[in-house]
């Protein structure tokens, strides 16, 4: 059984998050995305997890679903926590997600960790503790919770990032990495940039949205798509410990690492984007404000890469970058994606497809809605399956920009066009 799966998302709760992040906007929005699977999120804070227990109900074997629903759309207890710790002289700062099979898992963990912070503050829990600690406080709960390090290569908080105070795996998680079952690229990464470091060879890859709202251009941005022998945790589980032909990973859907917010060096505030060489000839120091520049995922991956940029591992799942449907639709149209005149084209296309990914994924049949789009959509959605997109990087915080409908007449270098894969 294939599940579409988005296991690291956000609640109302959460800072910085849209106030319409709840369980049942979620369940209907991965309906029309495609998604099968997807997180609770923020099971650390009170008021969301009283909601979860309230309206999901547990199938038995780790998974739950909406009360009274006949969709085949299942939740998985999740959450993302921030650690902040002074290890052998340095500040490391990570972000990981934790997940467990049963609400009296999560009951255990609550309590355990409320000592160490406030989790009524904000649905993404920090903690001053060493990640280490907070995975021995999950194992001590259940020994088949699942703990994943979160967008390894975001600069301020994760794995790899060039502020977070890591460089290598063993240094985060030591003898613990046992436990370490896979690591989520984020946005500003894909698996080919993973795949440069020989350090990941024994993880599994996979890919995310962190979304903080629950529409269809941000849920399943990133995705995982397992085939698991029954909705169980325990089949999730073993997709990640011990994959074989029943329980294991397919391939990710990406968004394009161009896009994310950090995958170029830079300053926002001084409008100031480096690749990694233009950096490197600045000495890594902002032309405008003199100060040392927002240091990226692709200069970090250039750093600890210990492989080409072409290297093609074997076996390793494949991967598909896609732009979210309803952007493509809204950048044609000149409107927002939540827009009702964006929407009404975005049904049109899912009458035909039935869901998003279904979308994506099916042979390139996309001509049979050419009568049923208005033709700059079309246009859009053409020159998107004929590979030819224009990306400007995102920087220090800034998502980048990824142009699809250029002119007609309009000619571009062929260093200006990206392919999809």
């Amino acid at each position: 059984m294939k599940f579409y799966a988005d296991l690291h998302l956000h609640s109302k709760y959460s800072r910085a998050c849209s106030k319409n992040l709840d369980l049942e906007n979620l369940h209907y929005w991965a309906k029309y995305k495609g998604l099968n699977l997807l997180a609770t999120g923020d099971f650390t804070h009170p008021l969301w997890f009283k909601e979860i227990k309230e309206k999901l109900e547990d199938n038995g074997k780790g998974f739950l679903k909406l009360k009274n629903s006949k969709d085949e759309i299942y939740f998985l207890l999740s959450c993302e926590i921030s650690s902040i710790y002074s290890k052998h002289g340095a500040v490391r700062r990570i972000h990981y997600l934790v997940m467990f099979p049963y609400l009296s898992d999560v009951e255990k963990f609550n309590k355990k960790i409320s000592i160490f912070t406030n989790l009524s503050s904000d649905g993404r829990p920090t903690l001053g503790l060493d990640i280490i600690e907070v995975i021995k406080i999950a194992l001590d709960i259940n020994e088949n919770s699942i703990i994943i390090p979160a967008h390894i290569w975001t600069p301020w908080f994760s794995l790899f990032g060039s502020m977070s105070g890591f460089d290598s795996i063993d240094e985060a998680f030591g003898e613990y990495k046992k436990y370490i079952y896979g690591v989520e690229t984020g946005l500003s990464s894909d698996p080919k940039m993973n795949w440069r470091l020989s350090q990941l060879d024994d993880f599994q890859i996979v890919s995310f949205s962190d979304s903080h709202s629950p529409y269809s251009h941000r849920i399943g941005r990133e995705a995982t798509i397992f085939e698991l022998e029954e909705p169980s945790f325990f089949s999730l589980l073993k997709a990640l410990k011990d994959p074989d032909e029943k329980n294991k990973i397919l391939m990710t859907i990406e968004f394009f690492p161009e896009e994310g917010k950090y995958h170029y060096d830079g300053h926002r505030n001084c409008k100031v984007r480096f690749s990694p060489k233009e950096s490197k000839k600045n000495n890594y120091i902002c032309p405008v404000c003199l100060k040392p520049v927002t240091i990226g995922v692709l200069s970090r991956v250039e750093k600890l890469a210990d492989r080409e940029e072409n290297f093609m591992p074997p076996n390793r799942p494949p991967f598909k970058n896609i732009i979210p449907l309803t952007e493509i639709i809204a950048e044609a149209l000149n409107s927002d994606p939540t827009s009702k005149k964006v929407l009404d084209v975005y049904f049109k296309i899912l009458e035909i497809y039935g869901n998003e990914f279904n979308f994506f994924l099916s042979p390139n049949d996309y001509e049979k809605i050419k009568k049923i789009v208005p033709d700059e959509v079309f246009y859009g959605i053409d020159k998107f399956f004929k590979n030819e997109i224009y990306i400007e990087p995102g920087y220090d915080g800034e998502y980048g920009v990824v142009k699809i409908l250029l002119e007609k007449k309009e000619k571009l270098e062929k260093k200006e066009l990206k392919t999809l894969f």
